[in-house]
C-alpha cells in the first residue's frame, strides 16, 4: 500500500472518492435496471429471469463497493490528531447520504430478486404438479 504521510487529509479524500464511486455505480448502473424491471410490461416475461439475474449481479457489485466505502470510513474514524474539520465533516456527510441511497436501492433490489426467486420456485412447483 502507498504511504500517504505527505498528503494532507488523504483518508478524508479516500472516503470522498469511494463514496462518489459507489454513488455513481448505484445511480448509473443499478437504478436504470431496477426502474426498468419495476415498470409493468417493460420486459417480456421470457426475459424477466435474465433481467433479475443481471440486477442481482449489479447488486453484488454495489455491495462490494459499499464494503470498500465503509472500510474507508472506518479508517477515517480511527485517526487521531489534526485534520481539516470542514473536509472531514463533508466526507462523513457524503458517506451518510450514500448509505441512505444504498439502503433505498438495496431494499428495492432485494425485494425484486426475492420476488423473482419466489416466482421461479412457484412456477417450478406448479410445473411438477
Amino acid at each position: 500500500m502507498t504511504d500517504h504521510h505527505d498528503i494532507s487529509d488523504a483518508h478524508d479524500i479516500c472516503l470522498l472518492l469511494r463514496a462518489h464511486g459507489e454513488q455513481r455505480w448505484l445511480i448509473s448502473e443499478v437504478l436504470p435496471v431496477l426502474r426498468e424491471i419495476e415498470q409493468p410490461s417493460s420486459i417480456p416475461e421470457d426475459q424477466l429471469g435474465a433481467a433479475l439475474a443481471y440486477l442481482e449481479v449489479l447488486w453484488l457489485g454495489a455491495r462490494r463497493r459499499a464494503t470498500d466505502t465503509d472500510a474507508a470510513r472506518a479508517e477515517l474514524d480511527l485517526l487521531d490528531g489534526d485534520r481539516d474539520r470542514v473536509l472531514y465533516d463533508k466526507a462523513r456527510r457524503y458517506h451518510a447520504a450514500v448509505r441512505r441511497l444504498r439502503g433505498a436501492v438495496g431494499r428495492r433490489a432485494i425485494a425484486l430478486t426475492r420476488a423473482g426467486t419466489a416466482a421461479d420456485a412457484a412456477d417450478h412447483q406448479h410445473a411438477r404438479l
